[in-house]
Parts: C-alpha cells; sequence; structure tokens
C-alpha cells in the first residue's frame, strides 16, 4: 500500500467529533484556518457551482454569535420550555471555540437540484473536517434549528442559506476509537 493512502486512512478514520468544552485556549493562526478552508474548495460540485459559502467568525464577532443565539433562542421557546442552561450555552460555546466557521450553501435553482448543492457542500465539510483533524484541530459540525434566524447576522445573499455552525480549536483529547458497525453490514454487491 502506499504511504499516501495509509496517511488519508488514518486521518478519516481518526476523525472525530471535538466539542468546545474540550478546547484549549490557543490561537489558531490566520494561515492555517485559510488552509482548512482551502481544502473545502476542492470537494466535488456538478456543474461547476461551488455552492459552498463560509463566515469566519473570530475574536469579539464569537460573543456577538452567542449573544445572537442566545436570542434567537428566547424568542423561540415558549417560556414555560425555556431553559436558562441552554441558554447560556451559546454564549459559554462561542467563547471556548476559538474560530466557528458559519456553513452556508449558495444555491443555483435555475442549474441544478438543492440536494446536489448540499451535498457538494457536505463533500466540503468533511475536507474541512479532515484537515482539521490532520492540523490536530478539534471541529464539530452543529446544526441547532436557530441557525434558520442567523440570516441577517451572517449577511446572506440571496438564495444563500445557513446549514451549520463548525466549531474549532486546539485541544488536548486523547484520541478514541470510532463507534461504526461493519461496513459490510451496509453493502450490497450486484455481479451478475
Amino acid at each position: 500500500m502506499s504511504n499516501i493512502f495509509e496517511i488519508v486512512s488514518k486521518v478519516i478514520k481518526g476523525r472525530r467529533s471535538i466539542f468546545p468544552d474540550s478546547y484549549i485556549q490557543k490561537e489558531i493562526p490566520v494561515a492555517i484556518i485559510e488552509q482548512v478552508l482551502e481544502s473545502a474548495n476542492y470537494a466535488p460540485t456538478h456543474k461547476l457551482t461551488q455552492p459552498w459559502r463560509f463566515v469566519v467568525i473570530r475574536k469579539e464577532a464569537k460573543a456577538k454569535l452567542g449573544t445572537e443565539l442566545g436570542r434567537l433562542y428566547k424568542e423561540t421557546v415558549s417560556p414555560e420550555n425555556f431553559l436558562q442552561k441552554k441558554y447560556d450555552s451559546f454564549s459559554k460555546k462561542t467563547a471556548q471555540a476559538d474560530c466557528i466557521l458559519a456553513i452556508n450553501i449558495q444555491f443555483h435553482p435555475d442549474k441544478l437540484p438543492a440536494w446536489e448543492e448540499i451535498a457538494a457542500t457536505a463533500c466540503a465539510v468533511q475536507n474541512i473536517a479532515l484537515t482539521a483533524e490532520a492540523l490536530n484541530i478539534g471541529a464539530y459540525w452543529s446544526s441547532p434549528p436557530l441557525i434558520a434566524g442567523l440570516g441577517d447576522f451572517l449577511s446572506l445573499a440571496e438564495n444563500e442559506k445557513c446549514y451549520g455552525l463548525f466549531y474549532m480549536g486546539y485541544h488536548n483529547e486523547t484520541p478514541r476509537e470510532a463507534n461504526r458497525t461493519v461496513m459490510a453490514d451496509k453493502v450490497k454487491w450486484l455481479e451478475k
């Protein structure tokens, strides 16, 4: 087997969601964030629409995002279902991350169906996740229902929609095994 395959396989199999409470207070350099984002640009894209769009949220903007998520939560949940702990968690998570990427999709309804744009963007995010793993940056894709209300905050363009927040930060977590069932249970072979 080639050395490249072994490296790629190790990164794929080692990637795990690392949550903000595991992040250490260490800044991710802008050049590294740019490398992580550049890898997204090589995802497959039908008709070369390249629908992925990202908003990089750092420094003071993280606190503004936490406040906005808290506001949206307070506006959308009924008073009897309001949980102070959940409300507080938005500011806490955004503060713990060094960098947050808003994952957005620019749809091209005149060219192809929305699911293809979503699939292409998911591939772009996988590239980001694998690059982050290779650089020992913890990361995870969060997609709370509140992201539907972030359009103004993120200054989304027409036909653009937010599909999640990608939290990133350096960490000291010990690698852990993947919880996966065997692939053979998920594959059917047709040869005749």
